[in-house]
């Protein structure tokens, strides 16, 4: 009998522990994590991006190119675990009118410096020090990604580290020629 009752205590811990598991997960699992922003569908924010070898981007200048535009930080784990995934991708897309660009925020100019050195990319890279750009993307963390087509519009925004396949994904909604919001 008191095995009976041991077993019957056994199964119902089993079964409350699978439960708060289930419910865990429903309330802090893995979220799709693209998200709608007022900015999608709408005209990009022109902004001038410094780089760090110096010279300067103009968003006005890209227009009639897509454009991928990732907020990142040398301390963002994620923005680390994508990195690889934004450099290859860069290197498939490089010659087909898609233009990669890094925008450290932030941080400290030292740290983002041995982040690009480490993880970066060879595409080009600047920071926000005055963080007027990510005010303007409405940027809530790192790392962010903005999809921008070649008319200028913001085809899509993705919060959380990117894989290869996204990255195609959201290049090909950018770029596709009957994109609507």
């Amino acid at each position: 009998m008191n095995i009976l009752r041991t077993g019957s205590k056994a199964a119902l811990l089993i079964v409350i522990i699978l439960f708060l598991g289930l419910l865990s997960y429903a309330i802090f699992g893995n979220r799709v994590r693209e998200t709608t922003s007022p900015l999608v569908g709408n005209e990009a924010p022109p902004f001038t991006l410094e780089l760090f070898n110096g010279q300067t981007v103009d968003l006005a200048n890209l227009r009639g190119k897509t454009v991928v535009l990732n907020f990142w930080a040398s301390w963002c784990m994620p923005c680390r675990e994508e990195a690889l995934a934004l450099e290859k991708t860069w290197l498939r897309y490089k010659n087909d009118n898609v233009i990669f660009l890094g925008v450290n925020i932030w941080d400290e100019k030292s740290g983002a410096m041995a982040f690009h050195s480490k993880y970066g990319g060879s595409y080009n890279h600047g920071s926000d020090p005055n963080e007027e750009i990510q005010v303007n993307y409405g940027i809530g963390g790192v790392p962010e990604t903005f999809f921008i087509n070649p008319q200028g519009i913001i085809t899509d925004k993705y919060n959380g580290p990117l894989t290869e396949e996204m990255l195609d994904y959201y290049i090909k909604r950018a770029t596709a020629p009957d994109y609507s919001s």
